[in-house]
């Protein structure tokens, strides 16, 4: 049954579309990378246990003008009654949203989830079955349009997380069909400014050529804004490091000097797909009555997505060879 707070927000979303604002405004934030490893963590024993999430609108306010009783009331209105409650829900908030309470402006909307405390998956945009990957061990992807990432499991979705990608202006990550290369706990940035050093951790490579992996960094709320590589929170970068698998070679070598030896099997693929958002990604569809987050669409087939770099049409070839046997 809907509660009379709820008719509220659903009175709110068309007022939003009335007078002509087609969504939420987005300030600049970072996220507290660490204040939200729990809400990534919670895992249900059963992908289809997870119930369909909905969404209601909900405006950061006080007729007083102050700030910080607008987010107190915001944190008393998402933890029915409890400030405490409300702060810790807050931060799923603010992940499902790309922005942080603390950098939202007085008056500007957020969406808010009808359920709160569920394994992360079940707020997830990328489908919860690829079927068409239900072959592949392991598989992951990288949305550039949604800034979020997919790892799958014969099809299954194991984890989805946020990420930024690089700047299309200048550094764009390319999209493509790639293959997880070698990886390293720990690596300074090849584009550190002279002086400084941009110190990445849980690194893995994706494209050798051009030195684009995922690692962990500081993760700001809008879009794009790395040189190329793809940003991850830490908890995420920490799984996708022990969970993806590299390249083999015959020196059994995983990192990135020339004498790594003969490269025998690539890693997991990875699929990047998507465009760059026109600034920060939009995770919702605005309706009059409530918000609809946005579905992903993912490729018919894996190997429909053309290959990113010389590395991977090698290794097309090769499956080719060996299916012809």
């Amino acid at each position: 049954m809907r509660t009379h707070r709820t008719f509220l927000w659903a009175a709110l979303g068309a007022l939003l579309l009335a007078t002509g604002v087609s969504s939420p405004a987005a300030a600049q934030g970072y996220f507290d990378q660490y204040a939200i490893e729990d809400i990534l963590a919670r895992q249900a024993d059963n992908l289809d246990d997870l119930p369909e999430v909905y969404y209601e609108y909900a405006v950061l306010d006080d007729p007083s003008g102050n700030s910080v009783v607008a987010r107190n009331r915001f944190y008393q209105r998402i933890g029915n009654g409890d400030t405490e409650t409300g702060r810790k829900q807050a931060q799923l908030v603010e992940l499902l949203n790309r922005q942080t309470i603390e950098n939202t402006p007085l008056g500007d909307t957020l969406v808010v989830p009808t359920e709160f405390g569920l394994d992360f998956r079940a707020y997830s945009p990328f489908p919860r079955y690829y079927p068409e990957a239900h072959r592949f061990e392991k598989l992951f992807v990288i949305h550039k349009t949604v800034q979020a990432f997919a790892a799958y499991e014969y099809g299954r979705l194991a984890r989805w997380g946020i990420v930024n990608t690089g700047n299309p202006d200048s550094t764009a990550t390319p999209t493509g069909r790639f293959n997880f290369n070698w990886k390293e706990k720990e690596r300074v940035s090849t584009m550190s400014p002279p002086g400084e050093e941009w110190t990445m951790r849980w690194v893995f490579n994706f494209h050798a050529a051009r030195g684009i992996h995922i690692h962990q960094y500081s993760m700001p709320t809008g879009g794009p804004t790395s040189h190329g590589c793809v940003r991850l929170v830490d908890a995420d970068a920490k799984w996708i490091y022990d969970w993806a698998e590299p390249w083999q070679t015959t020196q059994g070598h995983m990192g990135p000097s020339s004498g790594r030896g003969k490269l025998l099997e690539p890693g997991t693929m990875v699929l990047v797909v998507g465009d760059d958002p026109e600034g920060t990604p939009q995770p919702f569809d605005y309706k009059a009555r409530y918000p609809v987050l946005k579905r992903v669409a993912l490729p018919t087939r894996p190997y429909d997505v053309s290959p990113g770099t010389n590395q991977q049409e090698m290794w097309d070839r090769l499956r080719e060879r060996r299916a012809s046997r």
